[in-house]
């Protein structure tokens, strides 16, 4: 099998973005590849590289001419990062990243990496494997990305190649074959905008990342446009959110207002304009999607070159400021659309939506070069560290063959959909990693009638009910990637809350498995019909007292249990470390979940089903009570690796049951505990 390397930072919007849609295209076109996603700053420094990039987003944000000086220095002075100076801990995790996963193909979107595996290296004759450098910058490339050599140089368009190429760079070794946007940019959306017209509809996506106090006086000025039909994307900030929910109120139709959206390719292809910073991901997106773009923002150095790209290529304008953007936005309508349809032709010709399906392509071929020459089998040698060997153990995805025989499953997970802190794509790999077969992803859903239900809207903490859509979608997609990759079941859920003035008022309920939403606004006993009528579990959650952390109190099914019991499919007997003995004693079908927020929520108590995998036959073995086991799960970790309360994510040991590591105590008249040591 195929073992592809990606390596990625979190500093800037433009290398992950590039990295996820990279690893999404291979597994969209070689299924069978094996693909290993590691931003090593995040697992090589924890926390500091955390501090490290508040502090850089900070000072492009707030002190911008200190961070053009840095990237000129960083320019100038080869000396600053040449060799990998100061970054040991990096190059040893990279080591251990290498031995781990033995790639045959490395990919680069951040330009340190390109220094360490030359500092790497320095002593051996040549690599064991192909290295692809995708360049994330456009224009303005800092001389770091080529100062290391690659096998290729990957850019986004041949001005950029051209800049390589007059650096030094050899000619062969740089293809324009596109920024790697995301593979579903390739799909045709299902409502394309119509071509503009007086009067008629303009459809606006304004992404708000910057000027968020005068985010509702710029709205108002678009609004003020005939015509314009504007969507206000906010991300995670509630607070802005609850300030323009009254705008949304007061504009109607006019104006739709999301959080966070996993949907942004599709929001882009229904758009025809977009206002944004001039981002190296938001730019070549704004390409791709056919979409032109006013840039409102420009942070010096790397993204100037962006804000350049759009106004040379003739697919928008740069214009800081509100009234600025709204002047800008009539200009582009004026005389019927004259200066938009201007700028729709330049992106036919410059879009390449499918660039990264191309690149994935090359890194496969790159791959099999690497296979077809005689490779050295030395890789320099590991050290050993505290912190390393667990990353090592964390970039290689476990093997399906080594998952347990019984069924591993959660059925209560939270992601940034509400307040959890994961994304589903996250979620999916967090969990396929760890060998688990079965998870339900349940995010919260609350009552719009109940006063706690008004208040949540507002915030980030639950699904909006104009992204309930969206989420369904998502899931979808993830769990068709998560079969194929892990051969891991991904059911989509919701978490139902009821909530009241008091705990015995207040209720939480999980439907598992549902194919459609449904409304927050029914009662118990109705939601759980309509549940059962999508052929979905109804499992009370959390139904007793919760005494191992604090937690909202949700007593009311099993006060009135005598209504619910004939009803409800399963009783959440434990709940992340909370045990329900109560609820034990009644003998009620039962299931063991981790109410999972952040990663180290996974170490705490899950179920084991003996049964098929496939839903009918989980949803039956539950229903049915017998042959269901809870397990206080967790990760097997080596001598001398991270504490399994990390955030670092390391894969469970291959077999559980031959190292000793499984102890069982009986619970109930069908069931047993099933407690994996660490």
């Amino acid at each position: 099998m195929k073992s592809i390397l990606i390596l990625t930072a979190g500093f800037g919007d433009g290398h992950n973005a590039a990295a996820r849609n990279i690893c999404e295209a291979l597994e969209k076109i070689s299924p069978e590849v094996e693909v290993t996603v590691a931003d090593l700053f995040e697992r090589s420094y924890g926390r500091l590289n955390g501090w490290a990039r508040k502090a850089y987003l900070g000072v492009v944000r707030y002190a911008p001419g200190l961070w053009a000086g840095v990237f000129k220095a960083v320019d100038r002075l080869p000396w600053l990062t040449d060799g990998g100076a100061g970054l040991g801990r990096l190059q040893r995790v990279l080591v251990d990243v290498l031995h781990a996963t033995r790639p045959d193909c490395v990919v680069s979107t951040y330009p340190t990496y390109g220094q360490l595996m030359q500092a790497l290296f320095r002593d051996h004759c040549e690599r064991p494997f192909r290295l692809v450098t995708v360049v994330t910058d456009a224009r303005s490339i800092n001389s770091v990305w080529h100062r290391a050599p690659s096998d290729r140089f990957v850019v986004c368009d041949e001005d950029t190649a051209a800049v390589l190429r007059r650096a030094g760079v050899e000619k062969e070794t740089v293809l324009p074959l596109g920024f790697p946007v995301s593979p579903r940019f390739a799909e045709p959306p299902a409502d394309p905008p119509p071509p503009p017209r007086a009067g008629g509809p303009f459809r606006v996506l304004y992404v708000i990342n910057t000027g968020k106090k005068k985010a509702g006086k710029a709205i108002d000025r678009l609004l003020d446009i005939p015509g314009v039909e504007l969507t206000v994307t906010v991300g995670r900030h509630a607070e802005l959110k609850e300030k323009l929910a009254k705008r949304a109120r007061k504009h109607g139709d006019r104006l739709r207002l999301l959080g966070w959206t996993n949907q942004m390719p599709e929001l882009m292809m229904r758009s025809h304009l977009v206002i944004g910073k001039a981002g190296g991901a938001a730019v070549q997106e704004a390409i791709a999607a056919r979409c032109p773009m006013i840039v409102n923002q420009v942070i010096p150095g790397q993204e100037e070159g962006n804000a350049r790209l759009v106004e040379e290529l003739g697919i928008g304008v740069v214009a800081e400021g509100k009234k600025e953007v709204a002047r800008r936005v009539r200009e582009a309508l004026a005389d019927d659309g004259k200066l938009w349809h201007q700028w729709r032709a330049r992106l036919e010709e410059l879009s390449a939506p499918d660039a990264s399906l191309r690149i994935a392509r090359l890194v496969l071929e790159e791959g099999d070069r690497a296979n077809q020459c005689v490779r050295p089998e030395t890789l320099p040698a590991r050290r050993n560290g505290n912190g390393a060997g667990a990353a090592a153990a964390a970039a290689k995805p476990l093997s399906r063959r080594h998952a347990p025989r019984a069924l591993l499953c959660d059925f209560h997970i939270h992601t940034n959909y509400s307040d959890g802190r994961l994304t589903v794509p996250e979620v999916v790999d967090f969990y396929g990693t760890r060998g688990f077969d079965c998870i339900c992803i349940t995010d919260h859903w609350t009552d719009p009638r109940r006063l706690i239900g008004q208040l949540s809207r507002l915030t980030p903490f639950t699904l909006s009910y104009d992204q309930i859509e969206e989420y369904f979608e998502v899931i979808g997609r993830e769990a068709r990637r998560a079969w194929r990759r892990y051969g891991m079941l991904v059911l989509t859920g919701l978490e139902f809350n009821k909530d009241g003035p008091t705990r015995k008022s207040s209720a939480h309920l999980l439907g598992v498995d549902l194919k459609e939403p449904i409304s927050p606004r029914l009662d118990l006993l109705d939601t759980i019909e309509r549940i059962h009528a999508q052929g979905g579990l109804a499992v009370a959650s959390h139904p007793h007292l919760m005494k191992s952390e604090w937690a909202k109190e949700t007593l009311y099914l099993w006060e009135h249990q005598e209504r619910f019991i004939p009803v409800i499919d399963a009783w959440e007997i434990a709940n992340r470390n909370n045990l329900f003995a109560p609820v034990s004693l009644k003998r009620l079908p039962f299931l063991a979940n981790s109410d999972f927020h952040k990663p180290k929520h996974v170490y705490s108590w899950k179920t084991l089903l003996h049964c098929e995998k496939d839903p009918a036959s989980i949803k039956e073995c539950i229903c049915r009570n017998e042959r269901v086991s809870i397990t206080l799960y967790r990760d097997h970790h080596p001598a001398g690796g991270a504490d399994p309360t990390d955030s670092e994510w390391a894969a469970p040991s291959p077999d559980w049951e031959a190292e000793g590591l499984i102890k069982r105590l009986p619970i109930a008249q069908h069931s047993e505990v099933t407690t994996v040591a660490g």
